[in-house]
């Protein structure tokens, strides 16, 4: 059985249960978003649209020249035009150049890509600090279980509508709510250098991540008891899965404190 099968959820309900979240947490207050013209940044957009209504959202499209295709920016300003957002194009390409050459360091492709992340949330940030809004973010359940996102980038946000459906759920949900078939059946990409695929990074499906997570998170499964359940065939994705739970961990924790004990303290 497939994952979207085999996790299948009423989506009704569950995009009732979103919307509900995204007003409680936002109150009176507007939002923000990045607009990629992917699936899940358009489905985050289009439930801030149900929960709050088309005013209250802002949309920023942010290119970069080497890892943006004119077809995400291209949909993602159809999508911004469908929902009646107001929607910002802002190029990234230039800035995110002269902090590279600042650095005076290149040639590695993630953390020139991990830059840009960074970038794109500086930029979210500062509108939310000028108009006083809410950052809204698309990480979904899949990758913020295995620690596929960028911290202090995509990961630095105020809410996660998402953050509770698994990617094969966040397409099914992206299709009852309405999104273009385009964008819901599009390849999934950080666009954090050119030709990237989330799933060649990953070196497999989503279907396969979230089966893995699904049986390990959700109901317990040890790792040979996941291989029993999906043949052995998958046990090298298994222990790929386990082993980004484990060094990704980090980024999903606050930054560890130092604790001050008592022994510092002058005595008087």
């Amino acid at each position: 059985m497939k994952a979207s099968e085999q996790l299948a959820l009423n989506y009704e309900v569950a995009e009732k249960e979103i919307c509900d979240f995204i007003k409680r947490e936002v109150k009176d207050r507007n939002v923000v978003l990045g607009l990629s013209g992917g699936v899940d940044s358009s489905t985050v957009a289009a439930l801030s649209v149900r929960a709050l209504g088309k005013d209250r959202v802002l949309a920023l499209i942010m290119p970069e020249a080497g890892s943006t295709l004119a077809s995400d920016v291209e949909d993602a300003i159809e999508l911004a035009r469908t929902l009646g957002i107001r929607y910002e194009k802002i190029d990234i390409t230039e800035t995110v150049e002269r902090v590279l050459k600042a650095s005076g360091r290149r040639g590695d492709k993630l953390a020139e890509g991990n830059v840009k992340a960074r970038m794109r949330m500086t930029i979210l940030y500062y509108m939310a600090n000028i108009e006083g809004r809410i950052v809204v973010g698309s990480g979904d359940r899949s990758e913020l279980l295995i620690g596929y996102f960028t911290k202090y980038g995509d990961g630095g946000v105020d809410i996660l509508p998402l953050g509770g459906l698994y990617k094969t759920q966040v397409r099914e949900l992206a299709k009852h709510i309405g999104i273009p078939e385009r964008i819901v059946r599009k390849k999934s990409s950080p666009r954090l250098w050119p030709a990237h695929r989330a799933e060649d990074e990953l070196g497999m499906s989503y279907e396969d991540v979230d089966m893995i997570l699904h049986l390990h998170v959700d109901l317990g499964y040890k790792p040979e008891e996941i291989a029993e359940e999906l043949g052995p065939d998958k046990r090298q994705k298994i222990e790929m899965i386990m082993r980004r739970i484990k060094e990704n961990a980090h980024k999903l924790r606050m930054a560890p404190v130092a604790k001050i004990s008592s022994r510092a303290t002058l005595r008087r």
